[in-house]
C-alpha cells in the first residue's frame, strides 16, 4: 500500500482578494470618517494631524481582515456546515481586527 500525497496549492484569485480587501478597507474608512468627524474641538496635546494616524491605521486593520475573510473562505471552500461555519468565523476576525485597528489608531487621542 503506498501513500500518497493530497495535498493541492490552491491558486489565489486576485480579483475577489483585492474585492476583498477594498470592501473590508472600505468599511474601516467609513467607520473612522464617522467618529472622526464628530470631533469638535481636538485636544491641543495631540497635535495639528492628530487623524492622520486613525486614517491610516483603521483602514489597514480593515484590509487585513479582508485579505482573512478571502483566506478563510477559500480554504473552506466545500458546501455545507464547514462553509458556514468558515464564513462565522471570517466575520468574528474581521471584526475582532477592525475593533483592533480602532483600539491601536485611537490610542492616545479619543481612548487614553
Amino acid at each position: 500500500m503506498s501513500r500518497g500525497n493530497h495535498l493541492t496549492m490552491q491558486s489565489i484569485n486576485a480579483v475577489s482578494l483585492t474585492k476583498n480587501v477594498l470592501v473590508g478597507a472600505g468599511i474601516a474608512l467609513a467607520a473612522i470618517i464617522f467618529f472622526l468627524l464628530q470631533v469638535k474641538h481636538p485636544n491641543p496635546e495631540w497635535g495639528q494631524f492628530w487623524m492622520v494616524r486613525p486614517m491610516i491605521i483603521v483602514p489597514l486593520a480593515g484590509a487585513t481582515g479582508g485579505a482573512c475573510f478571502y483566506f478563510l473562505n477559500n480554504a473552506f471552500s466545500e458546501k455545507g456546515w464547514r462553509k458556514t461555519l468558515a464564513f462565522i468565523v471570517s466575520v468574528i476576525v474581521y471584526v475582532v481586527g477592525f475593533w483592533m485597528g480602532f483600539v491601536l489608531g485611537l490610542a492616545g487621542t479619543l481612548w487614553n
